[in-house]
């Protein structure tokens, strides 16, 4: 109505014109605050919140380097990364700037900085501007712009010491919104050190070279044994550019505490030589041998001045054992196998002598059971991590490693905050730039925390680190290397350091336990197959002239079986157990009795042939042959009735016919029991049975077999008179033809089964 009447000419009263205009300035005023406040200023969110304004993520921004890390007076700062436009309109004016501030006084308020995104006014200060800027004339949907902003340090405004908030932002105008606004940010942290400090904190850092397990439990004929591989995947790591190699090239430049699964050694060292691969049914000659030597000669210069801890053999998980494991017979006894070896491994392959005191169950986990199996293989120092042991002291700042928690033993905890810090994708540089930022800022923030006394700090990573991810971790120590605020130190010495006597030593209750670890640990059943198979495995040995032969290579397979690195890979796990079960299952049918088909006894008494056959490559001993009667009235054996026994001792690929003494008293059927058997009365392979028809010999018999032979003797002498007489007719001087000996049946020891209605010796 009000605007009708303005067009009819008709002006409207003073009251109404002085309302409009203050309806004016009240819808107004926003806008106007906006355009006064500069780029992006956000409308207020309900509730108080400080969530950004979607607009403030339009753009991507990514830092894919930040150099120096942690800058000094007269060093120029220089970002590179780049700005990706993810919306639908054309940016103009874009301007990439860097913002610097506020101070973050702890270790809180730089996790709280982390997770925020979006711009935030008041809190994401001004921009530097001026000539620290790079500007772009537009940035269309979906394009990307890489961008480099350089500027001296003393331009940051950096005051005290300290770790402050770093942003890069992208501004500029869309068709929507013809004003400058802040269309993305990201933030990182700056550490800044001036000078190096009296007080440092020390650093431990662990470096891991473990991977899954690859050897099986089977190995070649020949006197080297060659193993055989389940595949050739490892030398793909070790290879140039592969994870494990990347870890001793980064690792060799760093002061770091390596900790080495020795399985890893064996195999690699197994590799230098003749190795197999499997291939379906059958296996191939493995080709990665210089690979492999070259590995561990890098490797072996690597440590050579460096501090190893060696883990137990083929690296067992120690919480699945300490909750599915340890009340299955004979588990512990494999964990302190695996650390028994652990030591003459490592020394024998690299030279140098490692600590073997130290388990690390898995991410630092503990409990009382886990302690407990830890500990009952010989470690004095648990590797735990401070989110699992944690302060409940109320400490305004992280205190030393080393903890003891009873028993003699000591918890070295490592930092939650640091040893997680590269878990994520570092393949992308700008998740890189940010995580090795972020540690840096954490350790000098640390380092800061109002205490007087001097600290060791453990950081304990992930177990398998990708190549991203060790070169990330590699980034981030170099950081370190002026030591301004940090000192390295080794774990051996960071278990015995003074401990902080305010600090948590209590061992949380098991009902703690990540319920996200416990999920993925080895179940209840692996462990009884894994004494199923060292139970075959104990019986089949004791028969064997060589069982060093086989007991080495199984033993390596069961610890094998019990590795941490099965976890979250069930179907993984099972197959390999199933493997080295089946294959041993194998080599114990090598020995076998051969089946025999009914037998017939003629006459009250005869033997009764019983064969043995080993096929394995190594002779058998140790055995007993237990042959018996289930009707001693009608079949006896020997003069002790139902039962007789036999040693049995066989060369490698040979059988063995045994022989029984029998004697009948009755005609009928009598049924046989043949059993090998160790000599500890175990018995070893399946039953044979097989029926003796016993055929008492009538008057009338012999008297048809006597005339037979009396024939067979006449038929002989007439047979020689007539070559008597042909050789006196022949020409004078010559020498009688004398016939050849017939080929005697040399096998006493054929393995074939009897033939049907087999008759046995008289």
């Amino acid at each position: 109505m009000a605007e009708a009447a303005d067009i009819q000419g008709i002006g409207p009263s003073p009251a109404r014109r002085w309302l409009r205009r203050t309806a004016s300035l009240i819808l107004g005023a926003p806008l106007v605050a906006a355009l006064l406040a500069g780029p992006a200023a956000p409308i207020a969110q309900a509730g108080g919140t400080s969530k950004a304004p979607t607009v403030s993520e339009t753009v991507s921004v990514s830092l894919d380097t930040l150099a120096p890390s942690a800058p000094v007076k007269g060093d120029t700062l220089t970002v590179s990364g780049t700005v990706t436009n993810r919306g639908k309109d054309t940016i103009t004016q874009a301007k990439v700037d860097l913002r610097v501030g506020p101070r973050l006084f702890d270790r809180t308020s730089i996790d709280t900085a982390a997770k925020r995104t979006g711009y935030v006014p008041g809190s994401d200060p001004a921009p530097l501007g001026g000539k620290y800027t790079v500007k772009f004339a537009k940035l269309a949907p979906g394009t990307s712009q890489d961008f480099t902003l350089s500027v001296p340090v003393g331009k940051l405004g950096l005051g005290d010491d300290g770790v402050y908030q770093l942003g890069v932002s992208l501004s500029g105008q869309t068709s929507r919104a013809r004003y400058d606004q802040v269309l993305g940010i990201q933030r990182t942290f700056l550490p800044w050190q001036e000078e190096e400090r009296d007080s440092k904190t020390k650093v431990t850092y662990l470096w891991p070279l473990i991977a899954s397990p690859h050897v099986t439990a089977e190995t070649g004929s020949d006197d080297q044994q060659t193993p055989v591989f389940a595949d050739d995947d490892l030398a793909a790591e070790l290879a140039p550019g592969g994870r494990l190699e990347q870890l001793v090239s980064l690792g060799s430049q760093l002061p770091v505490t390596w900790v080495i699964d020795p399985d890893l050694l064996a195999s690699v060292d197994a590799m230098t030589m003749n190795y197999r691969v499997k291939s379906g049914d059958t296996t191939v000659a493995g080709k990665n041998q210089a690979v492999a030597k070259k590995w561990l000669t890098s490797l072996e210069a690597a440590v050579s001045d460096s501090k190893v801890v060696a883990l137990p053999f083929a690296d067992p998980d120690l919480a699945s054992i300490a909750h599915r494991g340890k009340n299955v017979s004979g588990t512990l006894s494999h964990l302190q196998t695996a650390t028994e070896v652990a030591g003459t491994t490592v020394q024998t392959i690299l030279h140098v002598k490692p600590s073997t005191d130290f388990a690390w169950p898995v991410d630092g986990a503990i409990d009382p059971s886990i302690v407990d199996v830890a500990t009952s293989a010989g470690a004095h120092n648990v590797i735990a991590r401070s989110d699992s042991l944690q302060e409940t002291g109320g400490l305004s700042y992280t205190p030393t490693a080393a903890r003891p928690i009873g028993g003699g033993t000591t918890a070295v905890v490592s930092d939650a905050r640091l040893s997680t810090a590269f878990e994520g994708d570092m393949s992308k540089a700008g998740n890189s730039t940010l995580a090795v930022q972020k540690f840096v800022a954490l350790t000098l923030a640390l380092t800061q925390q109002d205490t007087d006394a001097e600290r060791s700090i453990v950081v304990a990573p992930q177990r398998m680190p990708t190549v991203a991810q060790a070169q990330s971790m590699a980034a981030a120590l170099h950081a370190l290397d002026d030591e301004r605020w940090t000192e390295p130190l080794g774990l051996v010495d960071a278990a015995e350091a003074k401990p902080d006597t305010d600090a948590t030593t209590s061992v949380p209750g098991s009902s703690q336990y990540p319920k996200k670890l416990r999920s993925q640990e080895l179940p209840t059943q692996a462990f009884q197959d894994i004494k199923s198979t060292q139970v075959s495995l104990n019986n089949f040995q004791v028969i064997l002239t060589q069982p060093e032969r086989v007991v080495t290579p199984f033993g390596n397979a069961v610890n094998r079986s019990m590795s941490t690195s099965w976890r979250g890979r069930p179907l993984e796990a099972q197959q390999y157990r199933d493997s080295v079960r089946t294959y041993l299952q194998g080599l114990i049918n090598e020995v076998q009795l051969i089946s025999k088909s009914d037998v017939t006894l003629s006459g009250r008494s005869a033997t009764i042939p019983v064969t043995v056959q080993n096929r394995l490559l190594q002779g058998v001993d140790h055995l007993v042959l237990r042959l018996k009667s289930e009707n001693a009235t009608r079949l006896k054996l020997n003069d002790d009735g139902a039962v007789a026994e036999q040693p049995i001792r066989i060369a490698g690929g040979h059988s063995q016919s045994v022989k029984f003494d029998a004697a009948a008293n009755v005609n009928g059927q009598v049924q046989m029991t043949a059993q090998l058997y160790t000599e500890d009365g175990t018995p070893y392979g399946g039953e044979m049975t097989f029926t003796v028809k016993v055929s008492e010999l009538t008057p009338t018999v012999l008297l048809v077999i006597a005339g037979g032979l009396l024939l067979l003797v006449l038929a002989g002498i007439r047979m020689y008179t007539h070559r008597k007489r042909a050789n006196a007719g022949g020409d004078n001087g010559g020498e009688p033809e004398q016939p050849s000996d017939p080929t005697p049946d040399t096998d006493p020891e054929n393995g074939e089964p009897s033939g049907s209605g087999e008759k046995v010796e008289r």
